[in-house]
């Protein structure tokens, strides 16, 4: 008997199917044994990677704790207290806690007039290329307004004037010392336009702008930002 169109249509249907329950019954014969080794090894991976992010925020914990009592030291000016706290976040390898630490350690090591110490604490911070540079910058200011009285004029020239540039942060801070070098040096030119940048800088603290506007005019710049000498004229 000839099938009708919808039991062919059935029959076509249950051999398409137990065409691919064979397909899938060889897959399995075949591949089964990977399969569940793939799926073990990516649930222990999975559970490593939680058991891992565990491990790390407690031990986060542990050292803002650290810093915090270190921190509760400093506040007290007990230094002594505050070493071991320091020097243990010092050695982390969070890079955060290790900068904050080494940071810390140069300002202890400041107030005890140990330039060289301190100098040597931020030039680790400025030297470790795994921190944000920012923060290398900052050390390296702080680290040669350090040992500035044991530096060669050129030496600090060639270090700060990177960051004594229009558009870097710390262009007031690294000017007035590359500013001073340049004095040293005997170079009253280059002196006077670096004080007159700083001043004309509005985003540079206001007591170093003043003092830039003093050293500018000294040096035979007029360095009052356009506003403040327009008024001043106005008024004469």
């Amino acid at each position: 008997m000839a099938l009708t169109p919808q039991n062919n249509q059935a029959f076509l249907r249950e051999v398409d199917e137990e065409y691919r329950r064979d397909q899938m019954i060889g897959l399995w014969q075949r591949y089964g044994r990977v399969i569940v080794i793939a799926v073990v090894a990516l649930l222990v991976a999975f559970a490593g990677y939680l058991f891992w992010q565990h491990r790390a925020r407690v031990a986060a914990e542990k050292e803002g704790e650290t810093l915090q009592t270190a921190y509760d030291y400093l506040g007290a000016n007990d230094f002594n207290g505050a070493a071991k706290p320091l020097a243990e976040l010092a050695q982390s390898k969070r890079d955060g806690y290790r900068t904050l630490a080494l940071f810390s350690q140069g300002d202890v090591l400041l107030a005890k007039n140990d330039l060289k110490g301190a100098a040597a604490k931020f030039a680790t911070v400025a030297n470790d290329t795994s921190i944000a540079k920012p923060f290398r910058d900052l050390a390296l200011i702080r680290q040669t307004a350090a040992e500035y009285d044991t530096l060669k004029p050129d030496v600090v020239i060639q270090r700060l004037s990177p960051l004594s540039v229009q558009g870097s942060a710390y262009m007031g801070s690294a000017g007035e010392m590359v500013g001073a070098a340049y004095l040293a040096q005997g170079k009253r030119d280059l002196a006077g336009q670096t004080f007159a940048r700083i001043a004309r800088n509005k985003t540079v603290p206001a007591s170093l702008r003043q003092r830039a506007v003093q050293m500018a005019g000294v040096l035979g710049i007029d360095a009052l930002p356009q506003d403040v000498a327009a008024s001043r004229g106005m008024t004469e």
